[in-house]
């Protein structure tokens, strides 16, 4: 690297560690201004660090690993979940931030009663707070040592004190400015963090062994720019005596009909979960809670991810005899290759962007957990508001050093992400009815939360395959809770008279509905204008890649279906009064 390259890198360093600073003060006033920046936030910054955060350095390693082994229809495992997004922009968004809580862990104890609620909030801050965030960080961490290590020829065993010294400093910050901080610098690295993978895109296109758009299109097979699967992929994806580079049809439908609400995943959480959620009830009003959501679902979805596919595809050319297990460094081989000086520190920065924006979120969402729905709840629970913001920053250094014990353990990173996704399945259908039906007790989701890994046991001894063992899970799940909903006691009355004077959810509400509490919205309303941006969304993704591969046809196509879905969106979103 140049010298050019290193004062880029440093620089953006020092600004994000300014920034970041700039807002210790504030951040020292309360537990609701550390973890959700007092409430105040505008909706279009709370909105842009949603996008932020699911920028992870992994995610464009993510994307060439799927593209290079499954062809462009390899994204509906991540593409399914614009329909469970869209869902909680018009269903959940406003439930959240009328809920007036910190977490969503919270919401447990004021929709649920009993000792039951009290075990479900406590097991639940730390198992997603700690376990599964760790996971997620250390799934994050690993994508930035394999960027680190191929991009300047590090030996594997010094990729973790890089990675301790880029995390400090993330902790560094985050520990000290809280939300306010973290999304006020994930703004800034996720418009660079596109910059250089926009860049990056165009560069290698223009290369002699690319030959621009024309050049790539020419010379890979039509099944790989497929943005559906074939119609003829069963199973495996194979037909007879060659591969396709498609997903099955099976694989998509278990996309599109079930994963997208039936587990629980980063960024995509059945009812807006997480730190989705947090966003929601950072911002100033419930129409901007549904605002910050719906621009996070549009950009997260339709502005991101041609790029990172872009130069996936071309690393099938530069680099076919990658392994399979390999491919997803095509990317950073691809960095190394086609940047000249300054560039290279631009696009580092980049990534260190994305990732820093990740982190910064994981940290601060998983100690608001491990804090307020455990240490404030169960441990010290008449310590002062300034107590607890104290709480939270070791807390946040605690939570780096278990991350990065768990990046330590590489070997079993990739079967812990998928086995997160399976031991949720069916989870989903809780978490969504909870706001809709006053039967769904502490037990129902206990249930669902357990359930899934006993089954996962079972169904591993029959061998089945993806997505048939999922599918048989989810099914499994959901007839486990609802028998154990109705063998179990209803949640006490005054507790869900109170939740529903406090957030006045629709839907099987008839016994606690008071007269005097009507709704804006109606759930058809809210439903008609979630499928209307579904497919809004969906059009803006296909016509920006039909555009790029100038399928002028195909293009013309989701352009009318996106003036169409944007009429159907204005007329429900109107007579649903979504926006007040």
């Amino acid at each position: 690297m140049s010298y050019l390259d290193i004062a880029i890198i440093v620089i953006y360093l020092v600004f994000s560690l300014v920034l970041g600073l700039y807002f210790t003060k504030s951040a020292s006033k309360d537990t609701a201004t550390f973890f959700l920046g007092g409430r105040n936030l505008p909706w279009w910054l709370a909105g842009t660090s949603m996008v932020a955060t699911t920028f992870a350095a992994d995610t464009p390693l993510l994307v060439t690993e799927l593209v290079a082994t499954k062809g462009i229809s390899g994204n509906w495992i991540w593409w399914n979940g614009m329909l469970g997004g869209m869902i909680a922009v018009f269903l959940f968004a406003k439930y959240w931030r009328r809920a007036e809580i910190i977490t969503d862990v919270e919401l447990i104890e004021i929709r649920y009663s009993g000792k039951e609620a009290s075990f479900l909030r406590g097991f639940k801050a730390i198992y997603l707070g700690i376990l599964m965030n760790g996971i997620i960080m250390a799934w994050v961490n690993v994508a930035l040592g394999d960027l680190i290590r191929v991009f300047f020829d590090l030996p594997s065993s010094s990729i973790i004190y890089y990675i301790a010294a880029a995390m400090f400093l993330v902790v560094l910050y985050s520990a000290l400015s809280g939300l306010a901080g973290v999304v006020a610098t994930d703004f800034v690295q996720f418009w660079l963090a596109m910059l250089g993978t926009i860049v990056l895109a165009y560069l290698v296109l223009q290369s002699d062994k690319i030959g621009g758009l024309s050049g790539l299109k020419d010379k890979l097979p039509v099944s790989t720019l497929s943005f559906f699967p074939q119609i003829n992929t069963f199973g495996n994806g194979l037909t007879t005596g060659a591969q396709l580079f498609s997903i099955s049809l099976a694989t998509f439908f278990s996309y599109i009909a079930v994963q997208w609400w039936a587990s629980w995943y980063p960024g995509a959480e059945p009812g807006g979960g997480g730190y989705i959620a947090q966003r929601m009830m950072s911002v100033k009003t419930e129409a901007d809670a549904t605002k910050a959501t719906l621009f996070f679902q549009i950009a997260h979805y339709t502005l991101r991810p041609w790029a990172w596919i872009l130069v996936g595809l071309s690393t099938l050319i530069l680099y076919p005899d990658l392994p399979e297990k390999e491919k997803k460094l095509g990317y950073v081989m691809a960095m190394k290759e086609f940047l000249p000086d300054g560039l290279k520190g631009l696009l580092l920065v980049s990534f260190l962007a994305a990732y820093m924006s990740t982190i910064s979120t994981q940290l601060n969402w998983g100690t608001s957990y491990v804090i307020n729905d455990f240490y404030g709840r169960f441990i010290r629970p008449n310590a002062s508001q300034k107590q607890l913001v104290n709480a939270s920053r070791w807390a946040t250094l605690l939570m780096m050093l278990i991350a990065l014990f768990i990046t330590t353990q590489i070997e079993t990173l990739t079967q812990a992400f998928q086995f997160m996704i399976t031991a949720s399945a069916g989870l989903g259908g809780v978490l969504i009815l909870r706001w809709y039906w006053w039967r769904i007790n502490a037990w129902s989701e206990i249930a669902a939360t357990l359930s899934p890994f006993v089954w996962l046991y079972i169904i591993s001894f029959f061998g089945l395959p993806s997505p048939y063992d999922f599918l048989i899970i989810v099914l499994l799940t959901t007839l486990s809770w609802l028998i154990v909903t109705f063998l179990t006691p209803p949640t006490d009355k005054k507790i869900l008279f109170d939740f529903y004077k406090r957030v006045r959810p629709q839907g099987f509400w008839q016994p606690f509905a008071m007269g005097n509490l009507t709704h804006n919205t109606t759930i058809f309303y809210a439903i008609a204008s979630s499928l209307s941006a579904t497919l809004l969304g969906y059009s803006i993704l296909f016509s920006i890649g039909y555009l790029l591969f100038s399928d002028f046809i195909y293009l013309l196509f989701w352009l009318m279906m996106g003036v169409f879905a944007l009429f159907l969106l204005r007329y429900f979103g109107k007579k649903g009064e979504i926006w007040k």
